[in-house]
């Protein structure tokens, strides 16, 4: 080791300095030896000493100011008694490490911490648990009134009339003698057909699920007349004909399974390929005796079936897709003129929900390019709309929602704005906006009056460019609704113009008189420098700048709607064109409700496609960059060699993906994913239920009670994600037996009569929809196999061992459980913040010459960040899912997990205002200096280190359920030196920089390194809250084993999760908003 002096930032570099850091001939600086000895690659530094200069101290003033506008939140942050540590100027420069600050412990105290994030909880909190047994009853009458309301009110209602229509037409056909002659023993198949294809969705939606299930039927019965063929080809294998079919049934289970679970897109067809062969394999066989026939009593019901709910489909109340998108766009116009509402207090509440339209914009224009449409919006403008809207969201969430630019006066149909301060009453008279322009003159206010100046030129210009933005999206709004045909039905009244002419015209307007005296204001000097360091003006630039942005994209959006508008034509049929590697893992929002556990489903999916968009990002090869050139002396550090993260070159992934053994690996890695264990739990249900089918001795009982209908049910209701709990069970099994008893009934009270079966089916299916068991008891061939007592206890019996099964096998194998997957979810999001921090930090803040952030870097960006956005939602629903869960250990605790979610939200808001604000904000001033970037290189290094320390650390705690360490790296300490030095060297560069030199304090980029700094600031309290919240969901390591651990029992061991009862597809109405 050794010591040495911190070279001068002026004199040594491998070229001439910059021109706006010239040294001054008033400036004299001696270069001191920099020695950097070879045995070790830790180094000691001494301060440097201080610089003579003969500037003015107005600079100094000004970098003074900027200091302390910096330094002070970060003080906030750090304990009252916090002191830094004295290093004796040592410095670690090995490459992977860095200087890690620990502070004093803070105990955590959970009471009242805790309560103050009770607003932070989804909208579904806001009701009663619903598993409080007091309110079951008054919940089931709320509810009812709620479907009574949605079914007379809204578009529900329509949807339940078609279900019904057709579900009751094909009930009738199967009452009618001669019909249900024609079609055979199994003629109630025709109302089974009807029910997996019901006719509630769109024309595209209904053709493409009728050609789904044609073909699942066709291939199930194929594959099943194939064994029952091998199973009575010889002698020999008539003997052994169970094995034979049991085989045939558990491979094609296997691999209709492992598809149902993978492509999403196949649902239907590969559950109507599953019943068709349950009924091909088990139903009237035992050895060579196969009645043939039962094919033709099965296809052709089948077909019937599917040609009613068509036919339903296209005539009553067709729907051909223009509704959803129609709906979708109204509700979000809706909710951007309500995020536009200024001033008003941040309403997170509104700001989830503008993040929920982002996810419904993408959805909406997926459903559309994926089948059938016939609309007047071509799927090329409804991808670009969606994008805009999307912009123009983010844009919202971006912007502020207070400022002391506004006042909470009215101004007739636009409640936004006054001026905050009294402007002179000849600007206030002024019919004429540009009056406003001032007369630039030399002289410079004094800063007790700059912020009031500030918000007299600003207020009238943004109040207009606010007021334009109002108008233009209740215009957007009106046009799109206009186009789509549903303006009556939807609104808005007819008394909003969708002339959107006059409103851009305003708007260009609006935005160059708001340019002009902005610029007036940065440019004509009458600003004192130190102004750009007061916290107060520099938020009035910034808000004001986020609203041109912000009219910049809804100008950008009034121009697409207004060319959609000029080139409106009659509704055309529009075929699917989305990408077919992307279409068959999608499908449309009506099958996802159909299947259930859509919250679990699109969870699982949201974060594998964050994690496939990360890849790119996490696999770039990290190679440590020289510091030294062979021709260069030792002491010549050159810094520009020696940056804080070098992103590397990203790994050729076209030669590893090609190789074979990479595809080998591929296949077996996939092979272990959930997608087996579901397929291995579908052959386990299906092949134990079908066991008595194969036995030799007799059961006519199997065929006479039609004991195969257990398997077909235990098929449908094994669900690929979501597992079983004890209200499914009691429900379910409730309901299979009243459905049983009630078919019983029906046929009983009117001795078969089928005017009194057909009103007890009405009774039983429009309240209550139960499908299945209703829909096998219509008459069987004139009669029942016995008394009706003992048909619906037996096939009673049948439709529970259904029921029950696979409750039971998704219960005990592999379970779902809500809470497990809400902490690795979060687990999950810290890391993939933790990479898109490292992201920012790499590609728009500490990038190399020539390595600046390029117009597709900042569209990728968007676009992760969108799907970030839509993860957020993800684990809401997955708290919402964890009120239905019953656990025996105590009730769970929601606030750590509903805080740090809001927590990890608010990061990653200040992480897109960093990114937002470094595109702006570019201190080459830094960067071309090679001294300066060196000084600072360790300072950057351990500010982000830590912050990336401390989120792999949570990360992995929340993954493993482990306790996090009591003491760990400070973001704070570190970021408050790393602001010290860079304060440092930017008086230094000052003071080399002589007069003021506008070239080089660029205002825009003064102002923009105060929100730049600010939202870095942020990114380190919200770790703070990082860190509280995940040590009271797993715990704190201390260093006694006698630590009492709060909330620690909200995180349960993944060996008890058989003693815990999951959520499944039926809660998912308390996450998603009836689409009416």
């Amino acid at each position: 080791m050794a010591s040495s002096s911190s070279p001068d930032l002026g004199s040594v570099s491998s070229g001439p300095p910059p021109a706006h850091i010239q040294s001054n001939d008033g400036v004299e600086n001696e270069p001191q030896p920099l020695s950097c000895p070879t045995s070790t690659r830790l180094r000691f530094l001494t301060q440097t000493p201080p610089l003579r200069t003969t500037t003015t101290s107005a600079a100094q003033s000004e970098y003074g100011s900027r200091r302390s506008s910096y330094i002070t939140p970060i003080d906030q942050i750090l304990p009252e008694d916090h002191i830094d540590p004295d290093t004796f100027g040592v410095v670690e420069e090995r490459d992977g490490f860095f200087d890690a600050l620990f502070l004093k412990y803070t105990p955590l105290e959970p009471e009242g911490f805790v309560e103050q994030f009770r607003a932070t909880l989804p909208a579904a909190f806001d009701k009663g648990s619903p598993l409080a047994a007091r309110r079951f009853i008054p919940r089931q009458l709320h509810d009812i009134r709620s479907v009574l309301r949605r079914v007379t009110t809204t578009r529900t209602g329509i949807r339940l009339l078609r279900s019904f229509t057709a579900y009751f037409a094909a009930y009738i056909l199967c009452l009618i003698p001669a019909v249900r002659v024609w079609l055979g023993r199994y003629h109630y198949i025709i109302a089974v057909s009807v029910i997996l294809n019901h006719p509630a969705r769109t024309l595209g939606a209904q053709l493409e699920g009728t050609i789904f299930t044609t073909i699942g039927t066709v291939a199930g019965m194929g594959w099943g007349v194939a064994g029952l063929l091998l199973s009575t080809s010889t002698s020999a294998a008539s003997a052994g004909y169970g094995g034979i079919l049991a085989l045939f049934l558990a491979l094609f289970m296997a691999v209709i399974a492992w598809i149902r679970s993978f492509y999403a897109r196949f649902y239907q067809m590969v559950v109507c390929a599953g019943v068709a062969i349950i009924f091909t394999t088990l139903s009237q066989t035992q050895g060579d005796m196969i009645v043939w026939g039962k094919l033709r009593d099965y296809a052709v019901p089948w077909l019937l079936g599917q040609a009613i709910a068509l036919l339903v489909n296209c005539t009553l109340f067709p729907d051909a897709g223009a509704r959803p998108l129609a709906l979708i766009f109204h509700e979000s116009f809706s909710l951007m003129l309500e995020a536009i509402v200024i001033p008003r207090p941040r309403d997170t509440r509104l700001r989830r929900r503008l993040v929920r339209a982002l996810v419904d914009l993408s959805s909406a224009n997926r459903d559309m390019r994926t089948s059938l449409t016939i609309t007047r919006f071509k799927p090329e403008d409804v991808r670009e709309l969606r994008n805009l809207m999307q912009s123009s969201i983010r844009a919202l969430l971006a912007m502020e929602t207070e400022s002391a630019l506004f006042s909470e006066t009215d101004d007739g149909h636009i409640p936004i704005v006054v001026e905050a301060t009294q402007m002179s009453s000849s600007s206030s008279s002024s019919n004429d906006l540009h009056n406003n322009i001032p007369e630039k003159g030399p002289e410079v206010l004094k800063e007790v009056g700059v912020t009031r100046t500030v918000i007299r030129k600003l207020a009238k210009p943004t109040k207009e460019i606010l007021a334009c933005m109002n108008l233009g999206l209740q215009a957007s709004q009106a046009a799109m609704m206009d186009l789509s045909g549903y303006r009556q039905y939807l609104g808005p009244p007819m008394t909003v113009s969708s002339d959107l002419a006059p409103v851009q015209i305003r708007m260009r307007t609006a935005k160059a008189l708001f340019d002009a005296i902005e610029s007036d204001l940065l440019e004509s000097g009458q600003l004192p420098p130190a102004s750009m360091n007061d916290s107060a003006i520099v938020q009035l630039f910034i808000f004001a700048r986020h609203l041109r942005e912000t009219a910049t994209m809804i100008e950008s959006l009034m121009g697409k709607v207004y060319s959609m508008q000029q080139c409106s034509n009659w509704p055309r049929p529009h075929l699917p064109s989305y990408p077919l590697g992307k279409a068959i893992h999608c499908v449309n929002s009506q099958v996802t409700h159909d299947r259930g556990g859509a919250t679990a489903g699109s969870y699982h999916v949201t974060f594998l496609e964050i994690a496939r968009a990360l890849e790119s990002i996490k696999s770039r090869e990290y190679k440590p960059m020289e510091k030294y050139e062979e021709s260069v002396s030792e002491t010549e550090l050159h810094a520009e060699l020696t940056h804080l993260t070098d992103p590397g070159a990203p790994i050729d992934m076209d030669t590893k993906k090609n190789s074979l053994g990479y595809r080998i690996w591929q296949v077996m890695h996939l092979l272990q994913g959930y997608e087996s264990r579901y397929a291995l739990k579908a052959v386990l249900v299906t092949s134990l239920l079908s066991i008595p089918s194969y036995l030799n001795w007799d059961k006519v009982w199997w065929d006479e009670y039609e004991a195969w209908w257990a398997v077909i049910l235990s098929w449908l209701l094994i669900h690929a994600r979501v597992g079983g709990n004890i209200q499914d069970l009691i429900a379910r099994a409730v309901l299979a037996i009243l459905g049983a008893v009630w078919g019983g009934v029906a046929h009983a009270a009117g001795g078969g009569n089928p005017y009194v079966v057909a009103v007890f089916a009405t009774i039983f299916m429009i309240p209550m929809l139960y499908r299945f068991t209703l829909s096998s008891h219509p008459l069987q061939a004139g009669g029942l196999p016995s008394s009706p007592a003992l048909t619906a206890v037996f096939r009673g019996i049948v439709f529970l061992v259904g029921t029950i099964a696979p409750i039971v096998v998704n219960w005990c194998l592999w379970p779902f459980v809500a809470r497990h997957e809400l902490r690795k979810s979060l687990s999950s999001m810290l890391f993939f913040l933790s990479i898109i921090y490292r992201n920012v930090v790499a590609k728009y803040i500490y990038f190399e010459e020539g390595k600046e952030p390029t117009p597709e870097d900042i569209v990728r960006s968007e676009i992760l960040e969108g799907r970030i956005r839509e993860g957020f939602v993800r684990i809401r629903q997955l708290l919402v899912m964890t009120r239905h869960e019953v656990r025996l250990r105590g009730p769970f605790d929601f606030l750590p997990y509903s805080g740090l979610a809001d927590s990890c939200e608010r990061f990653f808001d200040y992480l897109i205002a960093v990114r937002q604000s470094a595109v702006f904000y570019n201190p080459g001033y830094i960067r071309d200096n090679p001294l300066a970037a060196q000084r600072l290189l360790g300072f950057r290094r351990d500010a982000v280190a830590s912050i990336l320390a401390n989120l792999y650390v949570f990360a992995g705690a929340l993954r493993a359920d482990r306790k996090v360490p009591r003491y760990l790296p400070s973001a704070a300490a570190a970021r408050r030196n790393l602001l010290m030095e860079t304060a440092a060297v930017e008086d230094e560069l000052a003071q080399l920089s002589g007069e003021s030199d506008i070239a080089w304090h660029k205002k825009w980029s003064d102002i923009y390194s105060y929100s730049y700094n600010e939202s870095l600031t942020g990114c380190v309290a919200q770790l703070e809250e990082l860190e509280k919240f995940t040590k009271l969901i797993v715990g704190e390591q201390g260093f006694d084993d006698g630590w009492t651990e709060h909330y620690e029992d909200g995180s349960d061991d993944d060996e008890d999760e058989d003693e815990d009862w999951d959520d499944d597809e039926n809660n998912d109405e308390d996450n998603e908003d009836e689409r009416n």
